[in-house]
């Protein structure tokens, strides 16, 4: 057992010096607080980098089909009311949604900004308990009201109950509501009134919309763009406030991510010529971010183009604020890392022993630099 002992003695490469013959100076002094300093900066530095996450950037092809694009947005539009104002959207695929409601949420607001009414859209407007028609006919004793849709009915069972319900069907036709005041529905319900009533308002309007992952566009436009209104105060208000300025407060496609860059949030585009259409060309990339605990967040980030559409000369454009967006077929996926706790190791160890190494290369060069400069002063005394 003595001779192993004895051989493993003997491998050590770190042979004990007698403290005999130890010689401390005061510049090794000076050293060895300045090194120990210097390891202790450098140790705390590599700690922030291995605590401290990094995100890795990718790209690959987007294989991903049959998916969902989720649009959230809240949009302020000072010159254009609630009842006139309305959200469309359609799909190269040919889908269309008109005059969405759900999921949407206007507020009614002043020419100051102030809220008027919160009005939570997807709710009709009230009922009508007693009728005086039934599709062009009196209500029989005991028969179930179905009102008339005007002509725009899909089906001979179709009822519209209510002055919503009429326009729903005549959009879903692609005609315009000329005259609210010959719809029994509407005339009940004071819909010319509440035109009125609403003149000079604002609208902020926000919510979500979930459409097909294809090509499309959204816009909000005014209720009664396909329409020539005869009656004067909807005339007035046809001809005369074809003002689409507007302020984004909030555009997204998807849910947040940490460090996603919305370009549009915080928009303002004031229109200065009337009857005009403002439009936005919007490249969505899908993007994966996964974070250090594994948890993925599907989303997307998007660029954008901006352009005016002034009012042409013997046509009239269409009042309105349009957001085309189109699909990137690459995919950016972020993934948050930090570095192994190996690699943490191996450079703190780089830290101490390459201070200590330089720090013994300092101290030996001045310690017998000072030694030699002291024996040509002894040799100079003697000569």
């Amino acid at each position: 057992m003595e001779r192993v002992f004895s051989k493993v003695r003997n491998l050590d490469a770190y042979p004990k010096i007698n403290e005999d013959f130890y010689s401390r100076t005061l510049s090794g002094g000076v050293i060895t607080l300045v090194s120990s300093i210097a390891m202790f900066l450098l140790f705390f530095s590599e700690l922030g980098l291995y605590l401290h996450t990094v995100t890795e950037t990718k790209l690959v092809v987007d294989t991903s089909r049959g998916e969902k694009l989720h649009i959230n947005f809240d949009i302020t539009f000072p010159a254009v009311s609630c009842t006139l104002l309305s959200l469309d959207a359609m799909d190269i695929s040919g889908e269309q949604h008109l005059d969405i409601r759900h999921d949407i949420i206007k507020k009614r607001i002043d020419s100051s900004g102030n809220v008027i009414e919160v009005r939570q859209e997807g709710i009709g407007g009230p009922q009508i308990d007693k009728p005086l028609q039934r599709h062009g006919g009196r209500l029989e004793h005991n028969e179930t009201y179905c009102g008339s849709c005007f002509g725009a009915e899909a089906t001979d069972d179709e009822c519209c109950n209510s002055c919503e319900e009429v326009r729903e069907a005549y959009r879903r036709k692609g005609w315009g509501l000329t005259n609210p005041d010959l719809i029994d529905q509407c005339k009940r319900e004071g819909f010319a009134q509440k035109i009125k009533d609403e003149e000079g308002e604002g609208c902020n309007i926000y919510g979500s919309l979930e459409v097909n992952k294809v090509a499309g566009n959204f816009h909000f436009i005014k209720s009664f763009h396909q329409s020539s209104i005869h009656i004067p105060d909807l005339m007035a208000f046809q001809e005369d406030s074809y003002n689409i300025s507007h302020k984004i407060n909030k555009l997204s496609f998807g849910e947040y991510y940490p460090g996603i860059v919305n370009p549009l949030d915080g928009v303002h585009w004031f229109q200065e010529t009337p009857n005009g259409m403002y439009q936005y060309f919007i490249k969505v990339v899908p993007t994966i971010y996964t974070n250090i605990r594994g948890y993925k967040i599907q989303s997307n980030q998007f660029s954008v183009t901006e352009h005016y559409k002034g009012p042409e000369i013997g046509r009239r454009s269409l009042p309105g604020v349009f957001f085309f967006y189109d699909l990137s077929p690459i995919k950016v996926t972020f993934t948050e890392t930090h570095a192994s706790f190996l690699h943490f190791m191996t450079n703190v160890c780089a830290i101490v022993g390459g201070i200590f190494t330089v720090a013994g290369i300092v101290d030996s060069f001045i310690y017998h630099g000072h030694k030699a400069l002291r024996k040509k002063m002894e040799i100079g005394k003697l000569g």
